[in-house]
């Protein structure tokens, strides 16, 4: 992770954040975000954050993505500290 001074900065950036709660069975936590330049969306069980998908826009469509594990796991420490 890149640092500046003492602080840490993300090579990431959380532009929004769903929390759908409103389902019998599952909840659900989707974080929007932006690395490198590209949007991307990565969706959490709510219980335990497990990961349920991930997907890069590009091109006006949605491709399932490749992010790296320590990004995830940064994204899922911001989301675990966000619910």
């Amino acid at each position: 992770m890149a640092q500046k001074g003492d602080i840490a900065v993300k090579p990431y950036e959380i532009t929004n954040m769903i929390i759908d709660d409103d389902f019998a069975v599952e909840e659900y936590v989707t974080a929007e975000f932006v690395h490198q330049h590209k949007n991307y969306s990565i969706t959490f069980k709510k219980a335990d954050l497990e990961i349920i998908n991930c997907w890069v826009f590009e091109d006006g469509t949605s491709l399932p993505a490749d992010i790296p594990d320590e990004i995830i796991e940064s994204i899922r420490e911001d989301v675990k500290k966000r619910i």
